[in-house]
């Protein structure tokens, strides 16, 4: 509490990143109407007393789809992302603790999957795989693996050199105590900023691949989705597409406001600065 007195900045992102969490968990209970529910006489009407955010084409609520929207993006981009920090973190671990051939072979299997572009390689894995809510989270993690891998895997070579990691390898500590107790947690900082960046970025990954109609599949509630179907009625309603672009952009602005707070506060090198 001290910590977010001092830090404003820290203290709003996680305020706008709780309320957007506690609504998409609480979805089901603070959403006014079904969101699957439609009511033709009402379709595409603008913001009311009935409907708060106005319907979309098919007479359904955008708020109480919104809130549902929120949900399952949370989910697909919070389970993309711990995936790839799982996997890519152990990864860049093992290559910067190992060495030699260990490190040749997982860094040049990491620069493949760099040389594609983002979006194009998770349109490829879903193609696989088909479009799915899980399809979508499975080709995010493996964009955002090698990327983890390559963050770790630098200051873990700093680490894996430094005198209390050779003095745990004197003591006759095994290689995986070594890494989990003495490399890892020095690497959480790092680890959780960027897990935060990229939590941002996925969340607009996402929403690309359910516009583009490779993500989450009518009829459940997507932002992408939504936004992707409501510029066909831009010119009849348009706040649909409106207010789901909104909706986008407050869930990724807030996780990306929360990651450079986290960087300002966690890196003592800004600290120095400052």
């Amino acid at each position: 509490m001290h910590r977010l007195r001092e830090q404003p900045l820290l203290a709003a992102a996680l305020a706008l990143v709780a309320l957007q969490v506690t609504l998409a968990i609480f979805a089901p209970w603070v959403a006014p109407h079904d969101p699957l529910a439609q009511t033709i006489v009402q379709r595409l009407k603008g913001p009311n007393a009935l409907n708060w955010l106005g319907t979309d084409q098919l007479g359904r609520d955008n708020l109480s789809r919104i809130l549902h929207g929120y949900r399952g993006s949370l989910m697909v981009s919070g389970g993309a992302v711990a995936i790839a920090l799982v996997v890519g973190g152990a990864l860049g671990l093992v290559s910067a603790y190992y060495r030699g051939w260990t490190e040749r072979i997982i860094m040049r299997a990491m620069d493949i999957l760099f040389a594609f572009p983002l979006l194009l390689l998770a349109i490829g894995v879903i193609a696989i795989l088909g479009p799915q809510a899980w399809t979508t989270a499975l080709a995010i993690a493996i964009v955002y693996t090698p990327i983890f891998a390559r963050l770790i895997r630098g200051p873990a070579l700093v680490i894996a050199e430094s005198e209390y990691v050779t003095g745990a390898r004197a003591v006759g500590a095994s290689d995986p105590r070594i890494l989990l107790r003495h490399i890892l947690p020095n690497l959480a900082s790092v680890m959780l900023v960027q897990a935060s960046l990229l939590l941002s970025a996925a969340i607009l990954v996402e929403a690309s691949l359910s516009f583009l109609g490779l993500g989450t599949q009518p009829p459940t509630p997507s932002l992408g989705l939504m936004l992707s179907e409501g510029r066909n009625f831009l010119m009849l309603g348009p706040s649909s597409a409106i207010f789901a672009g909104l909706a986008i952009l407050f869930m990724s602005f807030g996780f990306n406001l929360l990651g450079d707070a986290l960087r300002d506060t966690l890196d003592p090198r800004l600290k120095k600065l400052s």
